[in-house]
């Protein structure tokens, strides 16, 4: 049995998020979806909303878990037994930014890092775009599952209070 890490801040989590997991396990046995708490990211959603968010987007595809983690993740790996790290790509910037975190995670601990090509239909949505529509008034249901545009909507309205 493969234990895969599909790691991000998920912040909000996207449909794109939801097309990399779906993928992910079908290749993997087990998917363990790791939303980061990230110290270097101020996130507009704390992390108990983004866990339950991509919990409630990811529910039905079977073998998929998802968990809160804090540290290094390659520590969290080696915990839950993971010999692979799931990364989505939307092009060849995303590439060159997780490339070198790849090669020091495996040079750390010799667990080594997937890329997997996101759906070009869905190569437009990341989660920093979609905060930046919602917070300009835009409409954001296409790119999120359900219950992140109230979320997000909340937070927005806390963020500004």
């Amino acid at each position: 049995m493969t234990t895969a890490v599909f790691p991000g801040t998920f912040d909000p989590v996207t449909w794109g998020h939801v097309d990399i997991a779906t993928r992910a396990r079908a290749m993997f046995s087990r998917v363990v979806v790791a939303v980061a708490h990230n110290s270097t990211k101020t996130p507009l959603l704390d992390l108990d909303t983004r866990v339950s968010l991509a919990e409630r987007a990811l529910h039905l595809i079977d073998g998929v878990e998802v968990v809160p983690v804090d540290g290094l993740l390659v520590d969290f790996c080696k915990e839950i037994g993971a010999g692979v790290i799931v990364k989505g790509l939307r092009g060849g910037t995303d590439y060159d930014y997780e490339r070198p975190m790849a090669l020091m995670n495996r040079s750390l601990t010799g667990i080594e890092t997937v890329f997997i090509t996101g759906d070009n239909a869905l190569s437009h949505v990341a989660s920093s775009l979609v905060r930046d529509v919602a917070r300009h008034g835009g409409a954001i249901t296409r790119y999120v599952p359900d219950g992140v545009v109230d979320a997000v909507k909340a937070a927005l309205a806390a963020e500004s209070a």
